[in-house]
Parts: C-alpha cells; sequence; structure tokens
C-alpha cells in the first residue's frame, strides 16, 4: 500500500529569529493529491507547529 508524502520543511535560527517554511505538496506515491496544504501553522503564543 503507498504512503502519504508530505515533506519539506525549513527553519532558519538567528540569534533574535526564527523563519520556517514549507511547501504545499503532499503525494501518494507518483501521484500529488493536494498542492495546497498547510504544513506550517501558527498556535497561540508565538508557537508553530510543522509536520
Amino acid at each position: 500500500m503507498e504512503q502519504f508524502r508530505g515533506t519539506t520543511i525549513l527553519s532558519v535560527r538567528r540569534p533574535d529569529k526564527v523563519a520556517l517554511g514549507g511547501d504545499g505538496q503532499v503525494s501518494l506515491g507518483d501521484t500529488i493529491m493536494k498542492s495546497n496544504a498547510r504544513k506550517v501553522r501558527r498556535l497561540s503564543e508565538d508557537r508553530v507547529i510543522a509536520g
């Protein structure tokens, strides 16, 4: 059985700042299932979740 893949999260850390970004593509094998996925989400109190 093929598995979903949702990859590519990038983080850049500086002494006073952090930048996170990710692509928007989720694939199942060779098929693109979603091209606009949100892989980085802002939570409360300047926290984020990525995956």
